[in-house]
């Protein structure tokens, strides 16, 4: 009988045990919702935080510095750093965006807190495009683009800044973004670009699971998007160049396919080529959507960035959005067991193979970049180019540029996605190569004798942008995991 007992006691314990391994531990208490009413159009997350305390205390973190030293490629600013210069840091970015904001001023994201405050301080160029910039930087931005129609697009960013009440002129993403006052669940508050956009790729966003609302509701600013321009390279409007897609198929060609096709969004000229281009930023929802492990997997942005965590004794998502590389993988944690270190390895390595195959990619780029720019002056010498070549090579650096710049752009430095990240950089390299060679027989064609290692000129470029230039960190190497930069280069942007 006693032998009988213990086991009974074995079995009762086991089970609870492996309930307890697939389930996990009853949840700790919720925060209490507070007897306060928020009030429809309610943008002061003070007012929110009324009724919810414990959401708000951590959402004001994010004004907070993060954490030095725990990211290696998006390493955080404390109060005595300045932002972070990607043109310094990644040179070929410096040539290849000359020609407007991006070749001025390319920092790195600092927190959500310091989203409109960026703009602010950035150099104007950045922001040359009107009131449209503000479509994700301000809560504002919905309710000005219903009053003011096109104006909101095109009115210059300061006329369209000063609208919105004097109190909230810093103020960046606010609960009102992302939750309903009523019951605080999720929902889309930008509907003229995310709804029309989930409409192009035949999803309806009033049958999205919650989950899915936990992707959706951060993919209205963490996309790539186009400014669309009049006759007169005014803004008119912006959109997400998803057509032609579906849910969880948003490609990379497709949307280069998209934008090279659309002559209206062409936004700029790029000075090296003298091309008109569109542009591509931020495409962390399109690489993580498409197929990535995690994706599959049925994780969302907030389950990695917006962990749930324990405050006293309540349970909540942690609106501290960060990396989770920052709060010491705690996120990953949630589903791995290995240990906070070796999880971190393991995200840095795949960030290592991406940053290799990104210098590849954009030097590869640059170079091609440049030889376009050899075959206009030979021309201006009275040369023939033969159109043909010339034409494909343009078609194929068009191809390279824009996996290039969508890698690059992206924030997540390839881990969204890596096998995609890598396929992507791999295909730049390679239409970047083939323009090459085509540009190469071109040239040879009409005697003029090109090098093997193509001076890129980087100092013009990064020199160009005046005082900016001072913004870059001395004490901070520049990024090459593997010494490849140096190489490609002979290391002529170093003095």
């Amino acid at each position: 009988m006693k032998i009988a007992y213990m086991w009974k006691v074995v079995l009762v314990v086991t089970g609870l045990a492996v309930f307890l391994s697939l389930y996990g531990c009853p949840p700790t208490k919720t925060e209490p919702i507070r007897p306060v009413e928020i009030k429809d159009g309610d943008y002061d997350p003070a007012n929110w935080g009324k009724a919810y305390p414990v959401n708000y205390e951590l959402w004001k973190k994010t004004e907070e510095p993060t954490p030095v030293g725990k990211s290696k490629y998006k390493r955080g600013f404390d109060a005595d750093r300045i932002t972070y210069d990607k043109l310094s840091e990644f040179p070929y970015m410096a040539l290849l965006f000359s020609g407007w904001g991006f070749g001025v001023e390319y920092n790195e994201p600092r927190g959500h807190a310091y989203m409109l405050k960026d703009q602010l301080e950035i150099d104007p160029s950045r922001i040359g495009a009107g009131g449209v910039c503000l479509t994700c930087k301000t809560p504002y931005a919905p309710e000005l683009e219903k009053d003011k129609g096109v104006e909101y697009y095109r009115k210059p960013w300061k006329e369209v800044h000063a609208m919105i009440p004097e109190e909230h002129q810093e103020l960046g993403v606010a609960c009102i973004d992302c939750h309903d006052n009523k019951d605080m669940s999720l929902k889309i508050s930008r509907g003229f670009t995310l709804v029309k956009a989930l409409e192009n790729i035949g999803t309806d966003p009033n049958k999205l699971t919650r989950q899915e609302m936990r992707n959706i509701v951060c993919a209205q600013c963490h996309v790539t998007y186009n400014i669309k321009k009049d006759e007169n390279k005014k803004s008119v409007g912006i959109y997400f160049p998803w057509h032609g897609s579906t849910w969880g198929k948003i490609s990379v060609e497709n949307v280069i396919k998209q934008i090279r096709n659309d002559p209206s969004v062409r936004e700029w000229k790029q000075k090296v080529t003298g091309y008109r281009l569109p542009f591509m930023r931020h495409p962390e929802f399109e690489l993580f959507s498409y197929d990535s492990v995690h994706w599959k997997a049925g994780a969302s942005c907030a389950d990695c960035h917006m962990p749930y965590t324990k405050v006293g004794s309540f349970k909540v998502s942690d609106h501290r959005v960060t990396s989770p590389l920052k709060n010491d993988m705690k996120a990953c944690m949630q589903c791995h067991t290995e240990s906070s270190d070796w999880l971190k390895e393991q995200v840095t390595a795949i960030q290592d193979r991406t940053v290799s195959m990104m210098l590849r990619s954009g030097y590869a780029t640059a170079t091609v970049a440049k030889l376009i720019e050899q075959v206009h002056d030979a021309e201006k010498a009275g040369k023939s180019i033969d159109k043909t070549l010339y034409d494909k090579a343009r078609d194929f650096y068009e191809e390279a540029f824009f996996r290039s710049l969508y890698i690059g752009a992206e924030n997540s430095v390839g881990f969204h996605n890596p096998t995609e990240a890598m396929r992507i950089l791999g295909d730049s390299t390679a239409f970047a190569g083939k323009a090459e060679g085509l540009l190469r027989q071109a040239l040879a064609k009409e005697g003029i004798d090109v090098p093997i290692m193509v001076n890129l000129e980087l100092h013009k470029y990064l020199d160009d942008r005046g005082k900016k230039k001072l913004r870059f960190d001395p004490d901070v190497e520049i990024k090459d995991p593997f010494g490849l930069q140096d190489r490609l280069v002979k290391a002529e942007y170093k003095k």
